[in-house]
């Protein structure tokens, strides 16, 4: 049988419009730009290809295109503890990159996906010399601790609806994830895998949410009515 042809291996130069996704680009000077852009790869995993995995030393910083990926670990148990999805825009993994460690979680494609990535000499050489660069990167990292602490504070709750609200407006957060704007396209079954209930409980909990007004289920996906809501309802 022909051998499989990995992510890495597809890697290909970006397109103009795929540029136009990333958001941080826009922070540079003309000639960090210059420099910047013939090094960035994009690649297109499909459903269940990993991006990173545990104990693989970093050799990228990745950020989201298109589609949507999650980011998990397992624990010693076996047990598969998902941390949060990723959804075009968001941009992950600079604290490993920062500090040139191995991976301590795993990014899959919960579907197809375009994933672009900086090669990681590069990203420290934008370190060392981009002013714009290192306050995206401050703003990313100070956003992330507090999605961290957010994660940790859902993992003790136990009512369905009021899981997913959480997660739900972790997923619109407009600093990490600029590619979503008001509309996330995600399948129930997606939401289902990163909020960790089954997908007949996440349709129950979306109505419930939608009675609410808080989101309105839409064709692919969903639109954000109410973000503060999502962020502090509460559920008896």
């Amino acid at each position: 049988m022909p051998k499989e042809i990995s992510v890495h291996q597809r890697r290909r130069a970006p397109t103009g419009a795929e540029l136009q996704e990333i958001p941080w680009l826009g922070l540079l000077s003309d000639s960090e730009r210059q420099q910047i852009v013939p090094q960035l790869v994009v690649s297109d995993p499909q459903t269940g290809d990993y991006v990173c995995r545990v104990g693989r030393p970093v050799t990228y910083w990745f950020g989201v295109i298109s589609g949507l990926l999650k980011m998990s670990s397992d624990n010693e148990s076996g047990q598969t503890m998902t941390f949060t999805g990723v959804p075009p825009g968001g941009w992950f993994g600079e604290g490993t990159a920062l500090k040139r460690e191995i991976y301590r979680y795993n990014i899959q494609a919960l579907r197809p996906s375009v994933v672009a990535g900086m090669p990681l000499d590069t990203f420290h050489w934008l370190i060392d010399h981009s002013l714009g660069f290192n306050r995206f990167i401050m703003q990313q990292l100070n956003e992330r601790l507090g999605q961290f602490i957010a994660a940790r504070e859902m993992d003790r709750m136990t009512n369905p609806e009021l899981r997913l609200a959480r997660h739900l407006a972790a997923l619109f957060n407009p600093v990490l994830f600029s590619g979503v704007g008001e509309v996330l396209r995600i399948t129930q079954q997606e939401l289902a895998y990163l909020v960790g209930l089954s997908r007949q409980r996440v349709n129950e909990a979306l109505k419930v949410l939608q009675a609410q007004q808080l989101i309105r289920i839409e064709y692919g996906g969903l639109r954000i009515l109410d973000m503060q809501g999502l962020r502090t309802v509460q559920f008896k």
